[in-house]
Order: structure tokens, then C-alpha cells, then sequence
């Protein structure tokens, strides 16, 4: 494996699921024999179902990320995090901040909240230096590739995009092409 190749692969969820999202687990059995670690923030263990804030999100991927690094027996830098919607948000926004990672999967990234486009989540996207996927369906209420296609050249990393046809926030019918993308870019990683 090269110097950035990945190790293990880290995914949250998005604000209303959990570690089980059906994305996350074909993730999970899919990528095998990559490590995947499939993890819930502490709102989901403990039965809430509001998020918490960023800092306190953040906070815990601060924590919890070396911990998986140590638990795999690898350097944190090799590891691939990401997950959905607000899950890989939150991954970003770490990494922004100088979490070392060997790269971001973003599923269903937020850009804006529906119908609030003017709402936009990336601020952090400037301090974005790893390599990035981003994987959402063409009908995302959260934003569209055309606002996408304006906001990403933002990153400074390479970022590849992905569009599910037909799909909306929660891919139903794309967990086989979700899976196949994820494997084709780590391969190139």
C-alpha cells in the first residue's frame, strides 16, 4: 500500500439515524476485508433523537477517531472517515480542522438545508485538503449538482462526485452502486 493508501474506513450517521443505516451496513459488508468501523454519536446511545450541537459532535469525533486508530493498529492519517448527511458533515469539519484522515466518503452531504439554499454548510470546505467523494442522489433536496458543481471547487483536495439517478436524501435502490463507487475510489486513493 502507498504512503496515503487507506487502512480502515470510520462512517457516521446522518442527524435522525444510527451505525445501521442500510448504506452504512452494505458499507460495512461490502468493502470487506477493509476495516469498517460503523459508529453511533453519543445522542443515538442514549435514546435521543435531536442531534447535538457541532462542537459537542466534533468533540467526540476528536476523541473516538484515535481511539479506532489504535483499536486497528494504524496511523489515524490512513484512515478514510465519512459517513451521511450530517455524519460526514461532521467528518469534514474535523478534518477541516486538522484531524488527519486519508481521505472523506460524503453520502448525501448537506450543502443547505431544504429550500434554504441560501443556508450554506461550507465554510470549512477552504481547508479541505484530502481527497474527497462525494456520493448523493440527483434529487437531493440539500442540494443540487448544479449547486454542488459551484460550491466544491472550494475544497483543495481532489474531490470526485458520484450522482444517483432518480435519487432523493436516502438512496432506497443504490446501496450495490453506493458500495461500488466507494470500492473503486479507494482503490485509487
Amino acid at each position: 500500500m502507498g504512503e496515503t493508501a487507506a487502512r480502515g474506513l470510520v462512517l457516521t450517521h446522518g442527524a435522525g439515524g444510527d451505525r445501521d443505516q442500510h448504506t452504512l451496513v452494505a458499507l460495512g459488508e461490502g468493502l470487506a476485508p477493509l476495516p469498517v468501523e460503523r459508529i453511533n454519536f453519543p445522542y443515538r446511545n442514549q435514546g435521543r433523537r435531536p442531534p447535538d450541537r457541532a462542537p459537542k459532535l466534533l468533540a467526540f469525533l476528536h476523541e473516538e477517531i484515535p481511539a479506532i486508530a489504535r483499536r486497528l493498529e494504524v496511523e489515524p492519517r490512513h484512515l478514510v472517515l465519512g459517513g451521511r448527511s450530517m455524519g460526514g458533515r461532521m467528518c469534514s469539519m474535523a478534518v477541516a480542522e486538522g484531524m488527519p484522515a486519508a481521505g472523506l466518503v460524503l453520502l448525501s452531504y448537506p450543502l443547505h438545508p431544504p429550500k434554504k439554499p441560501e443556508n450554506l454548510r461550507i465554510g470549512h470546505f477552504d481547508a479541505i485538503e484530502v481527497p474527497c467523494l462525494f456520493i448523493s442522489g440527483d434529487r437531493d433536496p440539500f442540494g443540487t449538482p448544479e449547486e454542488f458543481e459551484q460550491h466544491l471547487p472550494a475544497i483543495k483536495g481532489p474531490v470526485t462526485d458520484v450522482w444517483l439517478e432518480g435519487e432523493g436524501h436516502d438512496p432506497k435502490r443504490a446501496d450495490a452502486e453506493i458500495v461500488a463507487a466507494v470500492a473503486g475510489w479507494l482503490e485509487n486513493l
